[in-house]
C-alpha cells in the first residue's frame, strides 16, 4: 500500500492533489491545522491536526510515521523537510517565484526588473538584507534539497482558484456585480505576471510523483500554459458576467484602487519561463486558462467574500467608489486637454525605398 502526506490540503491546489494522489492508488493524509475543513477533500482521507510551522508540533503530531510521498503546501517547509529526512521516499516542496533577485525590487537588477521570462536559472536572493520575505523562500529550497536530495521542488506562481486566500479576481467581480461603469488599472493593465489555476498546479506537481527518477534534485517554475495581461483578466471576467467597464489607464504611482486586481502597482513583468517542466516533465494545461478563470469566476458569484470582511482587508481593496469616482474625473479632465492641445505631426512614411522603374538609384522620395 502506497501513502502520501499532503501538509496543507486544504488551500486552492490541494483538493486536487489528494483526488489525484488517491487516483494514482495512494492512501492519502493530510496534515494541516484543522481551522477549516472543505467538502471537496474525499471523506476516506485521513485528517492531522497540528501545526505545520514548529518541529515540536510537527514530532508530536506526526510521530514516527514515514510516507511514500510528501508533499509540502503550507506551513515552514524547511522545518517539514528536516523533520521528515529519511522517512519518505520523495518529497515535494511548493515555494514560491517570489524567491527569485528582484522580483519585489526591480531596481536591484540592470536592466531593471526581471528578465522575460524568467529561467529557473535566474539569480534569487541571497541575502536576508537584501529582501527578508524572498531570502526565506530561497534559502528554504537549499534547505530542503539538502535534507531530501532527491526532493523536487516547485516555484508557485499566483494562484487562482477556490478558497485563495487573496481573491484578486474577486476585485473586478464585486465591481462587476456593483454595476461599476468602469475599473482603474495601472498603466492600462499591461502588466503580464504568471498565473496558475489550482488543478493545472496540482496536475504539474502530480507529474513529479509520476516521473521521480527525471524530476530528482530539481526546482520547477509552473503556471499555466497561456497567460493573460490584467486587461486581459478583467476582459474574460466582465465577459463571463455580462458586463462592460470603461478601463481608466493611470499610471502606477496613483493607481492605487487598481491594486487589489493587479496585486501590485509596479510596471514591470514577472513573467516565468515554463520550458523546463514542459520539456523534462511534459507538462501541458488539463484545464485551458480561459475556462478555468470563467469557472473561478463562477465559483466566486456563488461563494461570496463578505462586504469589509477578511479576505477584502487582505487584498487591501476597499472598494472606495467615490475616490474612484473622483479619480477617473482627473483623469478624464486631463485627457480632455491634452487632445485640445494640437500639433501638425511631422509625416512618417514608409522608410524603405520604393522605386516607380528599374535602374533607378533613389526613389521619389530620395531614399
Amino acid at each position: 500500500m502506497k501513502t502520501a502526506l499532503v501538509v496543507g490540503g486544504t488551500g486552492p491546489s490541494g483538493p486536487f492533489l489528494v483526488t489525484g494522489l488517491q487516483e494514482r492508488g495512494y492512501t492519502v493524509t493530510i496534515f494541516h491545522r484543522g481551522t477549516h475543513e472543505i467538502p471537496e477533500i474525499p471523506a476516506d482521507v485521513e485528517h492531522i491536526h497540528g501545526d505545520p510551522h514548529f518541529r515540536e508540533t510537527l514530532d508530536t503530531a506526526l510521530g514516527k510515521r514515514s510516507f511514500d510521498v510528501v508533499i509540502a503546501t503550507y506551513g515552514r517547509i524547511r522545518v517539514i523537510a528536516e523533520a521528515l529526512e529519511g522517512r519518505t521516499g520523495q518529497f515535494i516542496a511548493i515555494g514560491g517565484v517570489p524567491a527569485y533577485r528582484g522580483y519585489f525590487d526591480p531596481a536591484v537588477n540592470f536592466p531593471r526588473g526581471l528578465p522575460t521570462p524568467v529561467p529557473e536559472t535566474a539569480p534569487t536572493v541571497q541575502t536576508e538584507q537584501e529582501h527578508r520575505f524572498s531570502y526565506l523562500i530561497a534559502s528554504t529550497e537549499l534547505a530542503v534539497l539538502a535534507a531530501h536530495p532527491r526532493g523536487v521542488v516547485y516555484r508557485y506562481p499566483y494562484v487562482y482558484g477556490p478558497y485563495q486566500l487573496l481573491p484578486r479576481e474577486w476585485c473586478v467581480i464585486r465591481r462587476a456585480l456593483d454595476k461599476r461603469p468602469f475599473i482603474i488599472l495601472s498603466e492600462g493593465g499591461m502588466g503580464l505576471m504568471t498565473h496558475g489555476y489550482a488543478g493545472n498546479l496540482a496536475h504539474a506537481v502530480l507529474l513529479a510523483v509520476d516521473k521521480p527518477e527525471v524530476a530528482a534534485g530539481q526546482v520547477y517554475n509552473c503556471g499555466d500554459d497561456v497567460q493573460y495581461t490584467v486587461r486581459q483578466i478583467v476582459d474574460i471576467i466582465s465577459a463571463e458576467l455580462h458586463h462592460t467597464f470603461e478601463v481608466i489607464s493611470l499610471p502606477s504611482e496613483v493607481a492605487y484602487p487598481a491594486r487589489g486586481v493587479s496585486l501590485e502597482l509596479t510596471p514591470h513583468h514577472k513573467l516565468m519561463d515554463l520550458q523546463k517542466i514542459q520539456h523534462q516533465l511534459g507538462y501541458r494545461d488539463p484545464l485551458p486558462a480561459e475556462t478555468a478563470l470563467r469557472r473561478t469566476v463562477q465559483w466566486y458569484v456563488k461563494h461570496q467574500p463578505d462586504r469589509g470582511g477578511d479576505i477584502e482587508q487582505r487584498l487591501q481593496d476597499p472598494f472606495d467608489y467615490e475616490t474612484e469616482d473622483h479619480l477617473a474625473a482627473i483623469y478624464r479632465d486631463a485627457m480632455a486637454r491634452a487632445r485640445a492641445y494640437h500639433r501638425d505631426m511631422v509625416p512618417t512614411p514608409h522608410p524603405y525605398p520604393h522605386p516607380k522603374e528599374p535602374g533607378l538609384v533613389r526613389d521619389h522620395r530620395n531614399r
